[in-house]
């Protein structure tokens, strides 16, 4: 694979990338490019969310499933679109959501950088696929890499929260030994997007029942506003 592990995620991954299925993933996307399909993110951009959030920063998880697959929207953050780039429906809900919940006027940009540098880690479970096509490399390896994440992170004394949104996010957590027996805290409710917003994650206050439990823990809280 092409991507720069960041250090401090280094020890976590340099055994994961060192096997055969992720040199065979790393070959099968090289063929893929050139082959000439059209890969989001691009090159550089796929660990985005290790490189703002170090190991031992991060404070809170958000799980995602896979990479928006229209131009220019993908930047390796999940849910996040880059700045000039329209917000996106699940994003437009998650930021009614913050608003209805601590009264944060909602941004009028896609960034979420922000949240990354502050210990959020904004991690989609595959962190690549194809232009227009959903869910396309879902399967060809990535669940080791991001598994090995979440899973070190749960592996940490100091307490997290875990914001699972959607039975995407539900199930691969269910994957991850200690995650809901250790010292941490899981927010569970239906994803964002337009189809299920309704069902529950509107008016689950993610936000605030996230910076209780941190601040009651003593790691500080997270500014949310963008």
């Amino acid at each position: 694979m092409s991507e720069s592990v960041p250090e401090s995620w280094k020890p976590v991954l340099d055994p994961v990338l060192a096997t055969a299925e992720a040199r065979q993933l790393g070959g099968w996307l090289r063929a893929e490019e050139d082959a000439g399909k059209t890969v989001y993110p691009p090159r550089g951009c796929r660990l985005k969310a290790l490189e703002l959030t170090a190991l031992e920063d991060v404070k809170v998880v958000i799980l995602g499933q896979d990479p928006y697959h229209g131009p220019g929207q993908a930047m390796g953050l999940c849910f996040a679109v880059p700045e000039g780039v329209r917000v996106p429906p699940s994003l437009v809900n998650i930021y009614k959501e913050l608003e209805a919940d601590l009264g944060i006027p909602r941004p009028a940009h896609g960034d979420l950088s922000k949240w990354g540098r502050q210990g959020v880690l904004l991690l989609n479970n595959t962190l690549t696929v194809e232009a227009g096509q959903a869910g396309s490399h879902a399967g060809r390896g990535w669940d080791a890499v991001t598994d090995a994440c979440v899973a070190a992170v749960a592996a940490r004394e100091e307490p997290s929260v875990f914001i699972l949104w959607g039975s995407h996010a539900q199930a691969k957590a269910k994957r991850i030994e200690g995650l809901r027996s250790g010292p941490h805290h899981v927010i569970e409710s239906p994803h964002p997007s337009p189809l299920s917003a309704h069902r529950g994650f509107f008016g689950s206050r993610p936000f605030s029942r996230s910076n209780s439990f941190l601040a009651a823990k003593g790691r500080g809280a997270i500014d949310w506003a963008l």
